[in-house]
């Protein structure tokens, strides 16, 4: 198994030494082939969900929508190709693809990871700053979406040059990565690590310290100081916090419970990535390392399964899909009416200006999948 430059695998020497463990890989393909069903069927079906319910599409949405794509890039051009590579057990393909394919796989990784980060920055700034999300709703480009979608373009362009289709024994050919020795692997694994998980892990923990601080701050002004609210208006800092509703607290709780899971299922796999490129003994055939590694690919069945379980209609909304064509109105309806009372904590009623983007507030909601955002009407 070899993603990101360190190749462990079933087979005990890549240039033609003793074969592979074949009772651990028939493991390995049956949890591969499991993964890939169930990933595939539940992101999908969200997919699809959120595609035909487009356009009261609430930002959450939008962040939940490109979020499953990403797990789908992981389904389809990681877990599969890993899956028949197990099968064959060499790499079964030209160069190009071989190339192709392992930065298709490194796509997926920082897809999904740079999603939740830009996700989790989105509900810090609803939370901590909801008037600045509220001017940003105009931008015709999503920009924290598009920002991810190129970091994991541009940062998985490395895989290209690294892996190549090598001679690995005497007419015998695999995909495989090189490296400048002794320092190449090292490096490498580790730009990456830091990269795809300990900087965006970081940043996630310290916007959710800053949110549970800012729930906390909300809950304090609603129980101990309402007498005050009244007599005397509200500090900017304290105004920010003091309309969040339970909708806002719960699209906080969920990703919070995605990047728990995030960090439950890609720590074992940076772990072993780690270890074995830094530690000459490391066990890098044997069993545990191959299940921890299968732990990452676990991530994308569940993420949808978390918002599954935050959406209590979703279930019977994918199975009534075909029938329904109508969307529900009533989420976005109360993302508004959320909004509407965040307003009137920070501006006067007399404010002209701010009630007309008020009122026009489902207008910027149509369109915003694929990183667009709808232009003004009168375009």
């Amino acid at each position: 198994m070899a993603w990101i430059g360190v190749n462990i695998s079933n087979v005990s020497s890549p240039f033609g030494g003793d074969p592979r463990d074949e009772r651990l890989a028939q493991v390995e393909i049956a949890l591969l082939a499991i993964i890939f069903i169930t990933a595939g069927i539940l992101n999908f079906g969200i997919l699809l969900v959120l595609w035909k319910r487009r356009k009261p599409l609430s930002r959450m949405r939008v962040f939940v929508f490109h979020l499953c794509v990403a797990d789908l890039v992981v389904t389809f051009f990681q877990v599969c190709p890993q899956l028949i590579w197990d099968i064959t057990d060499r790499f079964i393909g030209p160069d190009v693809l071989c190339r192709a394919v392992k930065y298709l796989q490194v796509v997926g990784m920082f897809a999904s990871t740079y999603m939740i980060v830009v996700m989790t920055i989105d509900r810090y700034q609803a939370i901590c700053n909801p008037m600045v999300t509220f001017q940003r709703r105009r931008a015709r480009w999503n920009g924290p979406v598009c920002a991810a979608w190129c970091v994991s373009v541009l940062c998985s362009l490395p895989q290209v040059f690294i892996f190549s289709r090598v001679e690995v024994a005497p007419g015998v050919y695999d995909c495989w990565a090189q490296f400048i020795e002794p320092w190449g692997r090292r490096a490498y694994v580790t730009w990456t690590t830091l990269v795809i998980f300990v900087l965006p892990i970081l940043t996630v923990i310290v916007c959710q310290v800053r949110i549970c601080r800012a729930v906390q701050l909300n809950f304090h002004m609603k129980t101990h100081h309402v007498g005050e609210a009244v007599s005397k208006p509200p500090s900017s800092r304290a105004s920010s916090v003091a309309g969040v509703s339970k909708a806002r607290v719960k699209t906080v709780k969920m990703t919070v419970v995605i990047v728990l899971a995030y960090i439950l299922c890609w720590t074992p796999f940076f772990t072993v990535q780690l270890w074995s490129v830094w530690d000459d003994e490391a066990p890098t055939q044997s069993a545990t390392f191959t299940i921890l590694m299968l732990l990452a690919s676990l991530n994308s069945c569940v993420n949808p399964c978390i918002y599954m379980l935050f959406s209590g209609k979703l279930p019977k909304r994918v199975v009534s899909l075909l029938c329904v064509g109508q969307p529900d109105l009533k989420e976005s309806m109360q993302e508004e009416a959320t909004v509407q009372e965040m307003l009137r904590y920070e501006w006067s009623p007399a404010d002209n200006n701010l009630n007309s983007s008020v009122f026009f507030w489902h207008r910027y909601q149509v369109g915003v999948l694929f990183c667009l955002r709808p232009a003004d009407e009168s375009q």
